[in-house]
């Protein structure tokens, strides 16, 4: 599922890639150990073929892999809209690796030997991180298809309305009675479930 699939699951998920076994599942097991739930890939190519990109997460990769390294795979979930954040870890770490790794919206950069609690830490903040994204976007989402119930002139009408224009001032710039205007008022504010202008002004700022 891509990020702009149906958002219904939830529940944040933690994702271990890295093509050697053993640090694969020295990484599953400590993050597992503290109730996360996750899931391993040897390799980004596989991660990307089989995680939710559109679910509340954390991705913690290592840097050098065959195929795509950990810094393609943050470039491509940057570009696939993924809410997923991403840790990304390494043994042979500089500081221009380092610097585009957080560029691109990494929540550290982290070199091994790695300090257990330092990732646990930097993994409970990229889970938060994530959930607060993720719910911009759902609610964002939420609009936007309240706002799809609208018709077109229905949506002109709520944008002026919204700017604080007199039911007379609309009248005159859409070309109706300013009674027909009251008539598209009261249906915009049913089929959005809101009350007030106040209500409208907030609805659409949120909704861009």
């Amino acid at each position: 599922m891509r990020a702009d699939a149906a958002r219904t699951a939830t529940a944040p998920a933690v994702y271990v890639v890295d093509d050697d076994p053993a640090m694969l599942h020295s990484l599953a097991w400590l993050l597992g150990s503290v109730g996360q739930e996750v899931t391993a890939f040897a390799s980004a190519e596989e991660f990307l073929r089989a995680a939710d990109l559109g679910r509340p997460g954390c991705v913690v990769t290592d840097v050098r892999m065959p195929g795509m390294s950990g810094l393609e795979l943050q470039e491509a979930l940057t570009r696939a809209g993924s809410v997923l954040s991403v840790i990304v870890i390494t043994g042979h770490g500089d500081v221009p690796m380092a610097v585009r790794a957080l560029r691109s919206g990494a929540v550290d950069f982290i070199e091994k030997p790695l300090n257990d609690q330092l990732l646990l830490d930097r993994v409970h903040e990229a889970l938060q991180k994530s959930a607060r994204v993720w719910a911009v976007g759902a609610r964002k989402a939420e609009l936007r298809d309240r706002l799809a119930r609208l018709t077109p002139r229905e949506r002109q009408v709520a944008s002026l309305v919204a700017a604080g224009k007199p039911s007379k001032v609309v009248a005159l710039e859409v070309n109706l009675s300013p009674k027909t205007v009251e008539a598209y008022r009261h249906n915009i504010m049913e089929k959005l479930e809101i009350a007030s202008v106040a209500d409208l002004t907030r609805l659409l700022l949120e909704a861009e």
